[in-house]
């Protein structure tokens, strides 16, 4: 790339993709921030929700629930089993989207599964390889609201009280500190008594009497419940996408400060090749025309003398 012409649109080019991508990091980060904010202002009624149902748990040692494992402890239950995958609606966020698949494909075996997509990524995806799964379960990962989860959250909620599925586990990215991320899998429904039972809670003699039961008590608190963790995991999600996104724009822009470093380079080697080559025209040519005159000189003695 020795035409400086060529490097200087090169350069231009690096340039402009690292305004962009300088101002795709400090979105993402504005972003990252307005959503923890909003989650830790919906955490206390979760937390909340959490210890009614631990109240419930610790006060009745039998519960009769179509929200909880049979009584027999049987962990394989008939029916389909339903996934909510959780990825990103746009690219350029590194890892996040893969490594979601990844774990998205780990959890696919023989038994009867339907497939909720969160995001237009997975759903790609399942387009790209044929794989089937809701097609009226749409919605957008992209800014999660309360109101967009409860209708998540209220539309697979009916599909397990019509016994269509038998589980509902949830596929999302958890955003363990603010550096390490990890996609995981959680099952939301059925509960497990031990999911919220803890040594504390088991010697608590304290008992509460329900009205009018302590099932339609647990029953009227599921769909908030199952809402409220939908949210976190959604937005717990979206953080970690825009944290990906921020690593790779700063990747980017490194990448961009190391490739305008060489093309720096090669157009200062190119600039003083192109300064040399005329500096040795013009001396070339001076020379030449001092010859020239030498000769004319020359030729004119001679013509005299021969007078």
């Amino acid at each position: 790339m020795s035409d400086i012409r060529e490097i200087k649109s090169r350069m231009k080019s690096v340039s402009d993709t690292a305004k962009i991508t300088k101002a795709m990091y400090m979105i993402s980060s504005s972003k990252m921030r307005k959503a923890r904010a909003e989650l830790e202002r919906t955490r206390p009624h979760f937390d909340a929700l959490n210890s009614e149902i631990k109240r419930i748990f610790r006060s009745k040692s039998h519960i009769d629930s179509p929200y909880m494992y049979p009584a027999d402890g049987s962990h394989d239950l008939p029916g389909a089993y339903a996934y909510i995958v959780v990825t990103s609606d746009k690219g350029l966020a590194g890892f996040y989207n893969h490594a979601v698949i990844k774990e998205f494909e780990s959890q696919m075996t023989d038994h009867e599964s339907r497939y909720f997509m969160v995001g237009d990524y997975g759903c790609k995806y399942c387009d790209a390889l044929g794989i089937e799964y809701d097609g009226e379960f749409r919605f957008s990962a992209d800014n999660p609201t309360m109101r967009r989860t409860r209708r998540m959250a209220d539309y697979i909620l009916d599909e397990y009280d019509a016994g269509r599925i038998s589980k509902i586990f949830l596929i999302y990215t958890d955003l363990e500190n603010n550096i390490s991320q990890k996609a995981r899998t959680v099952r939301l429904l059925p509960f497990h008594r031990k999911d919220f039972t803890d040594e504390a809670a088991m010697n608590d003699n304290v008992s509460f009497n329900f009205y009018p039961s302590a099932e339609s008590v647990l029953e009227s608190i599921v769909r908030s419940y199952v809402a409220e963790y939908l949210y976190s995991a959604l937005v717990d999600s979206y953080c970690c996408e825009q944290s990906a996104r921020m690593n790779a724009m700063d990747e980017a822009d490194q990448n961009a400060n190391e490739l305008m470093a060489e093309l720096r380079l090669e157009y200062n080697h190119a600039r003083q090749g192109k300064i040399t080559r005329e500096i040795t025209e013009i001396s070339a040519g001076a020379r030449a025309l001092k010859k020239k005159k030498t000769a004319e000189a020359v030729a004119k003695g001679a013509y005299a003398n021969g007078r």
